[in-house]
This record gives C-alpha cells, sequence and structure tokens, in this order.
C-alpha cells in the first residue's frame, strides 16, 4: 500500500477537530482511524481493543494486517466466521453497521481505505505476518498465532479450530457405514406403509429420512413448518429401538434442543407421538419423551466456556437428537461433536431457512446446501429405492455422478407441509417470502383471498390502530391481549381455596395458554417500533384500558420472558410465565393474595409451577419479543412490525421465521411502504468455510 491511513483521512475545517496526522506511523494511523469507526458506531470498541493488543504483540508489524484483524473480530459479532479478503475488497462496506448516508460526510469510509488494495498482495501481507498462521503449517510455532490464513479466509484462531473440529467429526463421521436391519424394507412398511408404487406418485420423504438414517453415524432432517420432522424423528427412534430391544440391548437415547422452549415443545410433541405409535410395548417403553437443553446435556460451567462431557468425558448415550439446530452456533455444534461417543448417532432436525444461531455461524444452513436438489449418487438413489419402495428416478432431482456432495447422501428435507397446505395463506406466504418473491408476497397480504393474513399500515408512530389490533385483535377471529387478561379474571379460583387445591394450576394453564393465542413479534430492540418502546406502549395500553391495574415492575397479568437459563429454579432461556395473584401458602397469612409468577412446567402433562417474583433476575416483560427469542415457539395468532428504516437484521431468513411463527393467523404492521420488500430481497449471508472444507477433494 503506497500511501499511508493518514493520507486517506479528510482535512476539511469541519473535522471536529481531527489532529494533523502526518508524525504518526502508519499503524498509529490506522488505530486512530479505528477509533473514529467506533466513534461512529460502525466498529465495536472490543473489535479496537483486539486490534490494539495484536500491535503489543507485534508492533512492527504491517498495518494491513491489524486491519485485517478489526474486519474479522467485526465480522464475528455479525454472525460471520472467517473474513473473507476478496468480498471484502469487491463490497468493502458491506461488513460495517453504516448510518443513513446523510450522516458519513465527515466520516472515511471503509472503501475508501480499501480501494488502493489488491486482493492477493493483501493476502501476501498476512501470510508474511508474525501475527498469522497459515492454515497447512502444524507446526508448534504456527499454533501460538492468534491469526490463521486458509486461503483467502482470515480467521480467529479459535473459530479456525471450531471448523476443523467439525470438519474432521463429520469426515470420520459420514465415512462410518452401520449395519442396517435385514428386514428394513418390511420395518418401514410396518411404520409408514407400502409405497404407493404408481408411476407419478409423491415420493414418501419421512420414509426416506429414517431409512437414511439407519445406515450412518450422522444424518439431517430438514423441512419447515408442519412436514413432519417431530413425527419423522419418532418413527425413527422406533426402528432404531426395535432390533435392539429385540437383542436384549435396548439404545441409550437422549434428546436435545438449544433453549428451554423448544425443549418443551419438543417434550410435549413427542410426547404425544409416543403415545399413538404402534409398535410393542417394549420398544415404545425405550423411546424417551423427555427433552433437555444442550447446554444441560454437556453440562455447562458456569463462568467458563468449558462443559463437563468434551473428548475426555464423553456422553453416555448411542443416539442424539438434536431439534431446532438451526439454532446451534459453530462453538457449540464443535463442543457437541468432541462429547459425542464415536459409536453414536447423531440426527440434527430443524428448518434450513430459519433465522440462523445468534453466536458466529450458520451450521445447519452450510450443512444443508445441496438439501433442496437432493444430491443423492446413484448407489444411494438405488439404496433407497430398494428399501423403501419409492421411485426416485422419475424426480427432477440432481444426481451426484462424480461424489462431490459426500454429506448430501445423509440429507433429507421434508417437502410436504401438512399444516401450511395449499389453502393456508400463511404457508402461501412463507413460500413466496423464502423464494424471494416480494411482489408476490405483497399480493398475497393485501388482495384478501386469505383469511389467515392481514397487513396494517400505521399513519404515524402514535397511530391508535395499533393499540386496537394488539388488545383487540380482529373480529373475525384472532384475539389480542385483552383475551388473556380477560380469562385471567373471569375464571379467577375463589380466594378462599387453598393453594395446594388444583383449580389453582388449572386456572394458570389456561392463563398461559390464553397468553399463546398472541404475539407481537419485533425485528430490533430499540426505537419506537422495537421490544423496549412497544413493551412500555402496550403496558400503557392495557393500563388506560384498566385491564391491568399497575405499570409498576411487578402487577397481575405481567407476562415475563426468562433471558438466561437458571438451573437452580429449573427454568430455561425463553420460558414464558405470568404473574397471578395466588393465596399464600401456610402460616397466619394463609388466604392472604401473593403474586407468584406461573411457568408451564414443559413436562407433556400441563404443569404449572410457581415461582416468587424475588426469585427471579433475569426477566423482561414479553408483550413484544425479538424475532430471535421467538426461535422455537408457536402462536395461535403472531403479528411481525416492522421498523421504518431498513437495518441490517432486515432479512427474508427474519421474516420468514416470523411468519412460521403463527400456526393459525399471521399479521403484517408496517409504518413506511418498501420496508418489507427490500427485508425480502436481501438474504442472510454468514461467512465460513465448512462446507468448503467438506467438499474438498482429497
Amino acid at each position: 500500500m503506497s500511501r499511508s491511513f493518514a493520507d486517506l483521512l479528510p482535512r476539511s475545517s469541519d473535522d471536529e477537530g481531527l489532529p494533523d496526522l502526518a508524525p504518526l506511523s502508519r499503524a498509529d494511523d490506522l488505530l486512530l482511524l479505528l477509533t473514529r469507526w467506533v466513534e461512529r458506531g460502525w466498529l465495536r470498541a472490543l473489535d479496537k481493543a483486539f486490534v490494539a493488543f495484536l500491535h503489543e504483540l507485534a508492533p512492527d508489524d504491517d498495518p494491513l494486517v491489524l486491519l485485517a484483524a478489526a474486519l474479522t473480530s467485526h465480522q464475528l459479532g455479525h454472525g460471520h466466521v472467517c473474513l473473507d479478503l476478496f468480498e471484502t475488497l469487491k463490497e468493502p462496506d458491506f461488513a460495517l453497521s453504516l448510518p443513513p448516508e446523510g450522516d458519513v460526510q465527515t466520516g472515511v469510509l471503509p472503501s475508501q481505505v480499501l480501494r488502493t488494495l489488491d486482493g492477493a498482495h493483501w493476502c501476501k501481507v498476512l501470510a508474511c505476518s508474525r501475527l498469522v498462521a497459515l492454515a497447512v503449517d502444524g507446526s508448534e510455532e504456527a499454533r501460538q498465532r492468534p491469526l490463521v490464513l486458509s486461503g483467502k479466509r482470515l480467521y480467529l484462531r479459535r473459530y479456525w479450530a471450531y471448523e476443523r473440529r467439525i470438519d474432521e467429526a463429520l469426515r470420520q463421521r459420514l465415512a462410518q457405514h452401520e449395519a442396517t436391519p435385514g428386514d428394513l424394507r418390511e420395518r418401514l412398511d410396518a411404520l409408514f406403509g407400502p409405497a404407493n408404487g404408481k408411476a407419478n406418485a409423491p415420493i414418501d420423504w419421512q420414509k426416506l429420512a429414517c431409512a437414511l438414517a439407519t445406515r450412518g453415524a450422522f444424518s439431517i432432517i430438514t423441512g419447515g413448518p408442519g412436514t413432519g420432522k417431530t413425527t419423522t424423528v419418532v418413527r425413527l427412534l422406533a426402528l432404531l429401538q426395535a432390533p435392539a430391544v429385540e437383542a436384549g440391548k435396548p439404545l441409550r437415547i437422549r434428546l436435545a434442543a438449544p433453549t428451554g422452549k423448544a425443549a418443551a415443545r419438543l417434550t410435549e410433541s413427542i410426547s404425544q407421538q409416543v403415545r399413538g405409535l404402534d409398535v410393542d410395548g417394549a420398544v415404545r417403553e425405550r423411546i424417551p419423551c423427555e427433552v433437555t437443553t444442550v447446554h444441560r446435556l454437556l453440562g455447562s460451567r458456569p463462568g467458563t466456556r468449558h462443559f463437563r462431557h468434551h473428548r475426555g468425558n464423553r456422553l453416555p448415550l448411542d443416539v442424539l437428537v438434536v431439534d431446532e439446530a438451526s439454532m446451534i452456533d459453530l462453538e457449540m455444534m464443535a463442543n457437541l461433536l468432541d462429547a459425542l461417543p464415536t459409536h453414536a448417532r447423531l440426527v440434527l432436525l430443524g428448518d434450513k431457512d430459519q433465522l440462523a444461531s445468534v453466536e458466529a455461524g450458520a451450521v445447519l444452513g452450510d450443512l444443508c446446501r445441496d438439501a433442496e436438489e437432493a444430491w443423492y449418487s446413484p448407489q444411494t438413489r438405488a439404496w433407497l429405492e430398494s428399501v423403501s419402495g419409492e421411485n426416485l428416478s422419475t424426480r427432477d432431482l440432481q444426481q451426484d455422478l462424480d461424489s462431490a456432495h459426500p454429506l448430501a447422501q445423509q440429507v433429507v428435507m421434508l417437502r410436504h407441509s401438512r399444516r401450511f397446505g395449499e389453502g393456508s395463506g400463511i404457508g402461501q406466504l412463507a413460500r413466496r417470502v423464502n423464494q424471494q418473491e416480494p411482489e408476490k408476497a405483497r399480493q398475497l397480504l393485501e388482495e384478501g383471498q386469505y383469511a389467515d393474513l392481514s397487513s396494517l399500515k400505521l399513519t404515524s408512530e402514535h397511530d391508535a390502530k395499533l393499540e386496537k389490533l394488539l388488545l383487540d385483535g380482529k373480529p373475525e377471529g384472532p384475539q389480542g391481549y385483552r383475551h388473556y387478561l380477560s380469562l385471567l379474571r373471569q375464571r379467577r379460583p375463589a380466594i378462599s381455596r387453598p393453594l395446594e387445591d388444583r383449580c389453582w394450576v388449572d386456572w394458570a394453564r389456561d392463563v398461559l395458554s390464553a397468553f399463546d393465542e398472541f404475539q407481537l413479534l419485533c425485528a430490533v430492540r430499540k426505537g419506537p417500533w422495537g421490544v423496549e418502546g412497544l413493551n412500555q406502549r402496550i403496558t400503557a395500553a392495557l393500563l388506560k384500558a384498566r385491564l391491568i391495574d399497575s405499570d409498576q415492575q411487578w402487577y397481575e397479568g405481567r407476562p415475563v420472558l426468562m433471558t438466561r437459563n437458571d438451573y437452580g429454579l429449573g427454568l430455561m432461556n425463553g420460558d414464558i410465565g405470568i404473574a397471578l395473584k395466588l393465596p399464600e401458602r401456610h402460616g397466619p397469612d394463609a388466604g392472604k393474595q401473593v403474586l407468584r409468577v406461573a411457568f408451564p412446567r414443559n413436562d407433556g402433562q400441563g404443569g404449572v409451577r410457581f415461582v416468587l417474583p424475588s426469585r427471579l433476575n433475569d426477566v423482561e416483560t414479553v408483550y413484544a419479543m425479538t424475532v430471535h427469542k421467538s426461535q422455537g415457539s408457536e402462536f395461535a395468532h403472531t403479528a411481525l412490525i416492522l421498523p421504518d428504516a431498513l437495518n441490517p437484521v432486515l432479512t427474508k431468513e427474519l421474516v420468514y421465521t416470523a411468519i412460521t411463527r403463527g400456526k393459525q393467523w399471521f399479521s403484517l404492521i408496517e409504518s413506511k411502504n418498501g420496508v418489507f420488500e427490500e427485508a425480502v430481497r436481501r438474504k442472510v449471508k454468514r461467512l465460513s468455510g465448512l462446507m468448503l472444507e467438506l467438499d474438498r477433494d482429497d
């Protein structure tokens, strides 16, 4: 790079007093520039601090290395596992959360700094740095370097190591071929029925998913809402467990999900499915229904990144099923694979089109890259047809003729939604959004053809139509927050009845169920259209309507969301409870009303637990929640409210996830035209090297 960073900075009189940079070294010029980016909110203070640390380690290193390190650290904050140097040079401003164009006149944009750079030169500078190890260098000295360069991708060492651990584990598992029962076809037919046999009969993808999972140590079942992922996995467990029970060696099976809410949903769903399963009672008894969180499964150690189960202390199990796998980040997936015994099977369930994890990585999305086309090899196709009776040869599916898609051989995408069929507006809208067809999606919302879809245009921030929808819902069907608060009052048991009376649990369960009828989802946390502002606004509207009697911190009817796992209370991040007035348990005040928070026990039996508010440290009001927090949940009526300006979080994945949280109705609330369309046009782009490594030819 021929010019110093100081040469790129403005020298105008309105430059907010920027000092003369001529005497400074080039690295100091960069550090000052990064400070300015932090001040403008384009970079995190953490990123700048990381670069300052690297500069102390190697004060004479080229500032281009420090610039790459700053952007790599920043990318992690936006979910990217690495920095793709050439992609960054193509779109040098995409990595930073830039403010509206009118706010950047006095700032130096990344494009101004990077415009003279050549990608090959940048890679060469990095390869020569004492801070950077080449991915192919396995020496002890290289392992001490904080950055890793793999081709054109730059990593923080820890995240490069996560990718390699996942890559190694999956390669080993894909190479393992499990013995399948000799009567596999008969067992599959008993669970799913014999194949149709007609030329154009629909493929039973659930049956194929079960078949593939029996032959490998790793498999993925992906599909949208209502496609039968849970039904499939319950039958798969029966398929695996039956021969083991018959041999007198039943399998140790565990079920897990990333959050408490997702675990609760799967517990309830699997409990129902297992009860109706047409298998021998001894097999049914060996299919577990209880689902735990991944953190609890691995044995999290508070205050550390480490777990009780790891490579040196593996999990005591033979089969692990993980639901809502789209929420699992790169680090957690690496830890999970490390802790699995080599003989154990791993089955991942999830919707590849949902939002990715909050932390870095989009593991399920990366692994399901080929799911839609079903890139099966001729050998895989022939085997599937022989054990299932299904006909794949006449389908418009791709074929892996040169073994370029090894992972695809163990991935099945379920395609038929029983919840969102052709007559479902929610299903049609989700498909249009997923296919990035904003105009067709808008037409579905506005033409009025589907009773389960509606849209609300607000004229201003204070438009009273918003409160009306949130409190009263729609006359023709879905109800708002008035519903659960009215039920709370109308069905309250007599206060003279002791807390041990079953009526209090029944009442609390009814209130919790009524609250689940409606949920407002937000794309952002801050501002008038964010979670914080809307929770205050809804609370005020409910108080004005006399549906609640206080707007202080704790009041009867307040819904709260757990924001952190509390293993002592048995409450998980994502659990929702409601504050209720209940009789005191014992003593001279027995019968006196005391405020307690009712949480569902998530045991599949409709149980409820009551917790004193004073014991809840990590909760927030939840009339409105972010779309991210809603993952793993479903509500009868879901409303998505969009901000009045574009934001980096607004993508088709966010909109799709919000739409598919609604089981019966979906409403779109917007205050500015065009934001919805732009969100649908934008797709989450998370950079990683995971699938590139898995597909490489060794």
